[in-house]
């Protein structure tokens, strides 16, 4: 079996998400068994929820912003956990994280653990974990030695802006998303099946 990279997808500009679930199919296609656990997001508007939910068993989304994390050693993509369609109302204030975040952050984390030593997963794409190190919620030291922890085999996605220089050097792949244009700039809001 081949070594598992360690990606980051990192940059200001708009698909890091994106270009992790572009990698997370291509995975699928190639018979790899694929989680992606997103911190922070607790919304099921996004698309991508229930493109997951075809594709499940090969490879399921866990959620795990407030109110989202399920419960250890549970399978999430059965319904046995509610999230909220709170239509992003419930996002993070980077400024001023509730305790709730850091709960749910630190839920997420535990379980991301949880899962990297499991075995069972070729890939795991931890969506914007990235912004909790940036947001003071998880440590840098903690996703390093969680790097460090993983099987040889599997592959490790990190999203996410403001990627710190001893992520990067640990890295394998480090893709930087610059942003050139946006049509935010234009007063154009997030448009269903682009941005969510």
């Amino acid at each position: 079996m081949s070594k598992g990279l360690v990606i980051i997808i990192t940059g200001h500009g708009k698909g890091k998400t994106t270009s992790a679930l572009g990698q997370a199919l291509r995975a699928v296609g190639q018979g790899l068994k694929v989680l992606m656990i997103q911190f922070l997001k607790s919304s099921h508007i996004y698309g991508e929820m229930t493109s997951a939910q075809r594709l499940y068993p090969d490879f399921e989304i866990i959620q795990a912003g407030k109110g989202c994390v399920p419960p250890l050693n549970k399978n999430s993509s059965r319904g046995d956990y509610e999230c909220t369609a709170c239509d992003f109302e419930c996002h993070i204030n980077p400024n001023n994280p509730s305790s709730e975040d850091r709960e749910s952050t630190r839920l997420a984390f535990a379980l991301a653990e949880e899962r990297i030593k499991s075995g069972k997963y070729g890939l795991i794409i931890l969506d914007e974990i990235i912004y909790a190190i940036d947001y003071g919620l998880i440590s840098v030291e903690n996703v390093l030695k969680l790097i460090e922890q993983k099987p040889p085999e599997l592959h490790l996605i990190l999203t996410g802006r403001n990627a710190p220089p001893e992520l990067v050097r640990e890295a394998d792949l480090v893709s930087e998303i610059l942003e050139i244009k946006h049509p935010f700039q234009d007063g154009i809001k997030s448009i269903k099946g682009i941005d969510y």
